[in-house]
């Protein structure tokens, strides 16, 4: 039934009727008698002038406000063009309102194609504006909303505008192009303006309306007629010179509410700000206090409205506690404002983490320092612990993340990117998530796949519509706002809300915290389905090889703050905490700081490689930043250990938590040395167990040690590897007798594979790659024009380590190898050097292997995942790239063969194949990613018995921490200052105490899958020991022994379970 007043259109031609409402309000052609231009009925211009900040990206930092207003500005007008990219314009506005406005709202009204920003006179950041885009447009700011008689000024406005769009300086119009250097702005308009309120509300609803009625028609819901008619009737009564009439009708219609069992969706205002993306960090901070800034003028308007926010700096649906940070150190005025509103509890911080970090890569360590720090940084300067993991945008979840998330105190989790799978549809929008240990979460994700919705009928509708647990919950996030480049809500998007609160015909739009929403969810939890294992994404998967040097470094600085907080710990047992105090609280502060940079550089788009070129230098030299404070913290507490006077000689130092016999560098000359667990140890030369002998036969060259044997071609292939004393005489490379096949399976195949995505240049890795595979240390390759290899010559032939190097040119490239095995190593070495300068190539290591079998085995964070090699279905398919740490496994039940890397993520596993991902050659949205030289080495680690008793994680380890070298008095002698007794538990690590108080955190994890019980042997004056979380809050007390100077703790692990310890000392 029609409400009073609406008569249906006098045709059924939708097809008329339902566009002429949208011209009404829409067509630029019919704008002299439609809506368009009555909404600003006068328009003023302003006085402008303006002035150069000197310099290019970055420059802006060096600026105050203060300083800035007193430089020499120069009168400009509306037509004018500013550059080039990222540089930075300041324009001062001067305009007087007239009185006969007063009563009406008054806007300036800008476009320069740009970013850019309003100031006060007297410095307050008031509101973000952008206008480069066709969307996620702000052009406006509201002067005020009720001019009074007798203030008409003059005023004064500044505008800051940043010589770049919402996302980025992209020349060609394709957004994730590498940007151009020399993009000029042209400023189209600066104006002020008085805005017909009731022209504008008549917009907003006829605007909601023709959707309903465009959206619901096409769903055949009669009640989209009903929409239609209302709108006609209303358009009717505009041109009739009656908009109080149409003003009415429109109220009538949404005062008609919704039933009570329609599905709610959560509506909470966000802005998903990429910390660095087509934009560099510089660009961020100014995105940060443009969003913020706009959100705050919306909460003065609209007192309804909540924003959250997630990383401690800022990032795309929220903010991360990183983007607080720079917003708290470059906007303090409006660092105060955003507090104010925090205590409201309007300004929500979410997620807990310092940014919004890649989801597979970082390693178990630097996820819980990225919860760590960013609650601690929500803790002190808001007052705020956030309740959920927060994490929208990020390319796949590790399966460790639940156990994690227990860890630190967290049960909740929302994203939406699994909404990007390209071939399976994920199956659930809410489930509890259970992970590699057996800890759960609650999971959701917004059913409208998306975190930058505008508040649309279509978007609502679609979020009912797609929910996966239609009947299980009432209840579903909607996140609206623009982001990804920042800017968050705008008023059309709030009064759209409005009118949408409570709707027939559409889901209802409730205005919710997420703590709200995640009680609602709570609630409804026992209805949901469980998902066990990782949250694979079937997209993105390059991002585990591009920008290599990105994830080398980030590996070596995880390792080297290991090690530094280690040595730390064991100055705090030396010196005691007050003779420590001094130096653990200078190394505690730089240790901050250093890990800071490092999660900061884990960011979903650094780490994975997906950023703008001039992003790299910058992220490069906070890593090394990071190594070089790790490692002076490492040295002066190695010098408060062993003492820094006298005579002193080279110690080694083990910081593993078991004994180690390797070949290292002493004095210039390889030597094997014995260093016990987590001590020190003189570099006293050992006797090998047997010596390392290499022959030539044919020119096969022939390697062993008395622990493995390996077989190298003229081409740098591994023709035959196996374990010397296997009785099975199993080869990794050479098929049994009686095989179904006789032909030559080769280990160190290097294979390149034309590498052209559909779209995402450096994000995929597309299936079809594998079809396109060259092997470039191949008989038939070297046939072809362009290609040479260099023949094997024998580099290091010692008793205690030989070495061969071949090498291999091709196209713009050259890749060189030294194949090493040295005494007593389990493991056959490749040391890689390539300078690399393909176009759109991957090339990977590929291991092809006589072992049958199923599954293969990942390191990830504080555990291992195993994943089928077969593609028996889609969703097995889907994984031809997997994300892995530092080594890979194939496993018959009774041996196999593991691979180990230093620096590299990507993986595949087919069959009885095993591939590492080397590098890629994208050109978008950085044209020279990986271009020039790379240096890595991986190895493959033949084995008895299953992964586990042959020790591959600890082997791992070691090849991915070296034992170190340090200058301490020659009376030192060996010493292990903490032992784990047992197996298949990993003390990984060893810290003080956040709080400074010089108690010592020790974190573990069990290693193997099985329920483990281990002693933890400390050579440590113990008084209390406390088990303890990841936010290192002191739980019950944990029973010790002490005996003759040794502090000994029992501890029972359930598979994959991490457990953290805190520890008092004398």
């Amino acid at each position: 039934m029609s409400d009073p007043g609406v008569q249906a259109s006098l045709h059924k031609n939708l097809k008329t009727t339902l566009p002429r409402i949208n011209n009404y309000i829409n067509s630029t052609r019919f704008r002299e008698v439609n809506l368009v231009d009555r909404l600003y009925p006068d328009s003023s211009s302003v006085e402008l002038s303006h002035w150069a900040l000197p310099g290019g990206s970055g420059a802006w930092e060096q600026w105050t406000f203060n300083t800035i207003v007193t430089q020499t500005f120069t009168p400009v007008s509306v037509g004018s063009s500013y550059g080039p990219t990222w540089t930075t314009h300041w324009f001062r506005l001067v305009f007087s309102i007239p009185d006969e406005w007063a009563g009406s709202e008054v806007r300036l009204r800008w476009a320069s194609n740009s970013e850019a920003a309003v100031w006060s006179d007297s410095g307050q950041l008031l509101q973000g504006l952008s206008t480069g885009t066709s969307y996620m447009y702000r052009p406006n700011y509201t002067i005020t909303t009720n001019h009074q008689v007798g203030q008409t000024g003059p005023y004064t406005l500044y505008v800051e505008m940043a010589a770049n769009r919402l996302f980025g300086a992209s020349g060609d119009g394709d957004n994730i192009s590498p940007p151009s250097p020399d993009l000029y702005f042209t400023l189209s308009r600066a104006e002020i303006a008085r805005v017909d309120q009731q022209v504008y509300k008549l917009t907003r609803d006829l605007e909601v309306l023709y959707q309903l009625a465009d959206k619901l028609v096409d769903l055949g819901d009669q009640r989209g007629y009903q929409a239609l008619y209302t709108a006609n009737q209303m358009v009717n009564s505009i041109i009739a010179g009656q908009d109080s009439v149409a003003s009415s009708l429109a109220d009538e219609y949404f005062s008609k509410g919704n039933g009570s069992r329609a599905h709610t969706l959560a509506v909470m205002g966000n802005c998903h700000i990429d910390s660095a993306w087509l934009w560099p960090y510089t660009e961020t901070k100014r995105k940060v206090a443009r969003s913020f800034s706009s959100q705050l003028a919306l909460m003065d308007r609209y007192p309804e409205h909540i924003f959250v926010a997630s990383q401690v700096q800022t990032d795309r649906q929220s903010l991360e506690a990183q983007q607080w940070q720079w917003c708290k150190q470059y906007f303090p005025e409006l660092w105060t404002r955003v507090k104010e509103r925090v205590t409201e509890g309007r300004f929500i911080p979410v997620g807990g983490t310092w940014v919004e970090m890649d989801g597979n890569i970082p390693s178990g360590e630097s996820f819980i320092r990225q919860f760590l720090l960013g609650q601690k940084f929500y803790q002190n300067e808001l007052g705020i612990t956030c309740k959920e993991f927060w994490l929208p945008d990020t390319f796949g979840y590790s399966a460790q993340i639940p156990a994690i998330m227990n860890h630190m105190g967290l049960k909740r989790f929302l994203t939406q990117k699994m909404s990007w799978s390209l071939v399976n549809k994920f199956p659930h929008h809410n489930f509890t998530w259970e992970g590699l240990d057996g800890s759960t979460v609650l999971a959701h994700f917004p059913p409208g796949d998306s975190y930058v919705m505008s508040v649309t009928v279509e978007e609502a509708v679609r979020t009912e519509r797609n929910l996966q647990d239609k009947g299980r919950a009432s209840t579903s996030a909607f996140l609206f706002g623009y982001g990804d480049g920042g800017g968050g809500p705008t008023q059309d998007m709030l009064e759209r809300t409005r009118r949408l609160a409570d709707t027939d015909g559409c889901p209802k739009a409730t205005l919710m915290t997420p703590d709200q929403l995640f009680t609602q969810l709570e609630s409804d939890e026992h209805n949901f389905c469980r998902w066990v294992g990782e949250l694979y994404l079937e997209l993105h998967n390059g991002t585990y090889t591009t920008h290599a040097d990105m994830k080398r470094l980030c590996r070596r600085a995880e390792l080297e703050l290991r090690d530094a907080e280690l040595l730390l710990s064991q100055a705090i047992v030396i010196l005691g905490v007050t003779g420590v105090a001094q130096l653990l609280q200078e190394s505690q502060v730089a240790l901050e700081e250093a890990w800071q940079n490092v999660l900061l550089n884990q960011f979903h788009d650094v780490l994975p490689g997906s950023c703008i070129g001039m992003v790299y230098p910058e992220a490069q030299t906070m890593y090394q930043q990071a190594i070089q404070a790790a490692n002076t913290v490492r040295d002066n507490a190695a010098a408060a250990i062993f003492g820094s006077s006298g005579e002193v000689t080279d110690v080694l130092v083990n910081t593993l938590p078991w004994p180690r016999v390797e070949v290292v560098t002493v004095g210039g000359n390889p030597t094997l040395v014995s260093v016990p667990s987590m001590g020190t140890a003189p570099p006293d030369p050992q006797t090998p167990a047997s010596q390392v002998m290499l022959t030539e036969v044919d020119g096969t060259f022939v390697i062993e040690n008395g622990l493995i044997r390996a077989e190298i071609d003229f081409y740098g292939r591994v023709t035959s590897l196996r374990v010397i004393g296997d009785d099975a005489d199993h080869d990794v490379f050479q098929r049994p007798p009686g095989a179904t096949s006789g032909e030559q399976l080769y280990g160190n195949q290097i294979v390149m594979y034309d590498d052209e995505p559909l779209y995402y240049d450096a994000w995929d890795v597309m299936d079809y790659h594998l079809e396109t595979p060259l092997v470039l240390n191949d008989a038939d390759v070297f046939l072809q024009s362009g290609y040479s290899v260099s023949s094997p010559v024998v580099v290091e032939n010692t008793p205690l380590l030989c070495s061969v190097r071949w090498g291999v040119t091709f196209g713009s490239s050259t890749f060189t190898q030294d194949i090493q095995l040295t005494a007593d190593c389990p493991h056959l070495t490749f040391l890689t050097s390539v300078s690399w300068g393909e176009n759109r190539k991957i090339i990977k290591a590929l291991h092809s292997t006589s072992l049958y079998t199923n599954s293969a085995s990942f390191d990830i964070q504080f555990g291992h995942l195993e994943r089928p090699t077969h593609m028996n279905t889609s969703w097995d398919s889907a994984r031809y790239e997997v994300c892995g740490h530092k080594w890979a496994d194939l496993s018959e039940p009774d041996w196999g063969v593991a691979v180990l890397n230093d620096c590299k993520y990507g993986w595949m596993a087919r069959g009885h194949t095993l591939a590492l991902s080397l590098l890629r050659s994208p050109k978008a949205p950085d044209d020279t990613a990986d271009m020039g030289n790379h240096t890595f080495k991986y190895a493959l680690l033949p084995h008895q018995g299953t992964l586990l008793e042959a020790g591959v994680v600890q082997r791992a380890y070691e090849f991915n921490v070296p034992i170190l070298t340090i200058q301490a008095p020659p009376d030192r002698g060996l010493e292990s200052w903490v032992r784990v007794l047992g197996q298949g538990v990993l003390l990984h690590t060893v810290k003080p105490a956040e709080d400074g108080l010089g108690e010592v955190i020790l974190r573990m994890y069990e290693c193997n899958g099985t329920r483990s019980k281990v002693t933890l042997a400390l050579q440590w004056p113990v008084t209390s020991v406390k088990e303890c979380n990841g936010m290192e809050e002191a739980g019950v007390d944990v029973p010790f022994v002490q005996d003759a100077g040794t502090t000994s703790i029992d501890l029972a692990f359930t598979p994959f379970s991490i457990k953290a310890l805190r520890l008092t000392l004398q």
